[in-house]
């Protein structure tokens, strides 16, 4: 299996004055194209720096992300921002649409910094909104929209501009249950069906089981790993 992402002895240390607080500590995480993923674990392991990390929003103290074989700790912020836009996308806990477009026009936006055609923009657009069945709501804005119905936007707007790496970030997080396995539903079906490569960040056991590996983190470190 081709390692589409790897982080070697990856540490991010934040300093607070004088004091120096580690988030992460080493970490080493691999991913293989087309695994699902899960990295778990409490408030203060560092999961939420480690998706910085693997997300491109930011850059370790020291140590290696490399993203197809590229090394994303060396890039300046403009590099890591098209890399953003090309190679990873996003969903979030809370949607992060915006609430003056529709939803064709938010699935589209993502396509727009990439300076594809409108008409073909607006093309795929629709195809996603019926790949995650709301080709019916395309022209209604998020407030028209359930929470679950919003969160299947975001995942349509993540696969805009066909990435190598979906990152979804606590995306039950806001919703009820049975809203919550909708959304993982969709997400499995984007894995076992068109074999997307999914890291799914998350503090929920049930959540993180969707998934074919779970990193369970602790104090900035890999815990332990489970394959299901």
């Amino acid at each position: 299996m081709k390692t589409i992402l790897e982080l070697a002895d990856v540490w991010k240390i934040y300093k607070m004055g004088d004091v120096e607080v580690p988030a992460l500590k080493g970490l080493d995480f691999k991913v293989g194209q087309g695994e699902f993923v899960a990295i778990m674990g409490p408030s203060g392991s560092g999961k939420s720096t480690a998706m910085n990390m693997i997300g491109c929003l930011d850059v370790p103290t020291r140590g290696h992300i490399f993203l197809e074989g590229k090394d994303i700790a060396l890039m300046s912020e403009s590099q890591l921002a098209r890399i953003r836009g090309k190679k990873i996308g996003f969903i979030f806990q809370q949607f992060n649409l915006i609430n003056t477009l529709t939803a064709l026009e938010n699935v589209a936006l993502p396509m727009v910094f990439q300076n594809i055609p409108k008409e073909k923009r607006l093309a795929k657009a629709r195809q996603l909104l019926e790949l995650v069945e709301l080709g019916e709501r395309m022209h209604h804005k998020p407030t028209e929209l359930s929470g679950g119905q919003q969160q299947r936007v975001a995942i349509a707007r993540s696969l805009a501009n066909d990435p190598e790496v979906i990152l979804a970030d606590e995306p039950t997080g806001n919703l009820d249950s049975k809203t919550g396995h909708t959304v993982m539903d969709f997400l499995r079906k984007l894995h076992e069906k068109e074999g997307r490569t999914i890291i799914l960040v998350t503090h929920d056991e049930a959540t993180a089981r969707n998934a074919d590996r779970i990193e369970f983190l602790k104090d900035g470190q890999v815990l332990k790993r489970e394959k299901r």
